[in-house]
């Protein structure tokens, strides 16, 4: 039996771990209380960064510019499926592991969802970033090849050494973007392109709370704006031309510390005349962005990594 000193002092040290493990934010709260806020512009990561960087002690402003939805038309999106179980490809192409969730979800509405993973299971497989090849693990399914870059010249470079030549390719696109760089290059291989496109980004109706948005950039109210996607900056130009903002924008956007996921962002942003000042060294997914933002506003050695 342990002495009462021993005992107490025990029992101390566990009340203090436990503290410190839930509650790891109970001592930087000054500092929380002081730093700036970021703003999260996004709806499909936008839970997920906005968790990231509040666990991380960053005070946070979710302001959702871009919705998903499926494609307007799913029989393009079904016959692709049904062409892909029938005739698999020799590759195919993820660029996005939403298009792979929304291709599942079809799937499944069409009831061919597990023929569909089966042949997934046979194919040699292509990821353009982390994202789609999330999504495979959560099927128990491995790609074939990963881009060293998350780009379509990322994809293109993996491909170089594939002989695609009368194979034919499937490859998943996002949004409403042709993506013709990629099409291109692939055809140019020889390889016989299959494309699906099983999402589209629609704006959010609230145009208002965007207006506003821009209204409290140009007032500085903003400390760090966080962008994950293209759609994202063309929604604030569009609505602020709509409304007649461009003055304001550009000044909040100037006076606000800008952060982007990844170099097209990063280059999309500086095209437009933004200096981005936060992006990922390496990895261009989002918690390398949360760890650059972090170590940015200063606080990441008040915090439990």
């Amino acid at each position: 039996m342990l002495p009462e000193s021993q005992f107490i002092g025990f029992v101390t040290t566990f009340i203090l771990w436990h503290f410190c493990w839930h509650f790891p934010f109970q001592m930087n709260t000054n500092k929380q209380a002081t730093s700036p806020w970021v703003a999260v512009p996004e709806s499909r990561e936008r839970e997920t960064l906005s968790l990231l960087l509040r666990n991380r002690g960053v005070r946070v402003i979710e302001v959702p510019l871009v919705a998903i939805l499926d494609a307007p038309d799913p029989q393009p999106v079904i016959g692709w499926i049904r062409r892909f179980v029938a005739d698999p490809p020799f590759l195919l192409i993820l660029l996005t592991g939403e298009g792979l969730r929304r291709l599942l979800s079809v799937a499944d509405r069409a009831g061919i969802n597990q023929q569909f993973v089966e042949k997934l299971s046979g194919v040699q497989i292509l990821c353009r970033g982390p994202k789609p090849e999330k999504v495979l693990l959560e099927l128990g399914l491995k790609p074939a090849y990963k881009t060293a870059l998350a780009t379509s010249a990322g994809v293109l470079a993996e491909t170089h050494n594939l002989d695609l030549s009368g194979k034919k390719v499937g490859l998943q696109l996002y949004g409403e973007e042709p993506n013709a760089m990629l099409v291109d290059g692939l055809c140019s291989s020889g390889a016989k392109v299959d494309i699906v496109a099983p999402y589209v980004y629609a704006s959010q109706q609230d145009e208002v709370r965007v207006a506003e948005f821009i209204t409290n950039l140009a007032a500085g109210e903003i400390g760090l704006l966080a962008f994950t996607s293209q759609s994202q900056l063309k929604r604030l130009l569009e609505v602020a031309s709509k409304r007649e903002l461009q003055t304001e924008l550009a000044a909040g956007m100037h006076k606000t510390v800008l952060a982007a996921v990844g170099p097209v962002v990063k280059a999309q942003l500086e095209a437009a005349g933004f200096k981005v000042a936060i992006m990922p060294e390496r990895l261009y997914f989002m918690k390398p962005l949360v760890t650059a933002i972090v170590r940015f506003l200063g606080l990441e050695q008040e915090v439990r990594t």
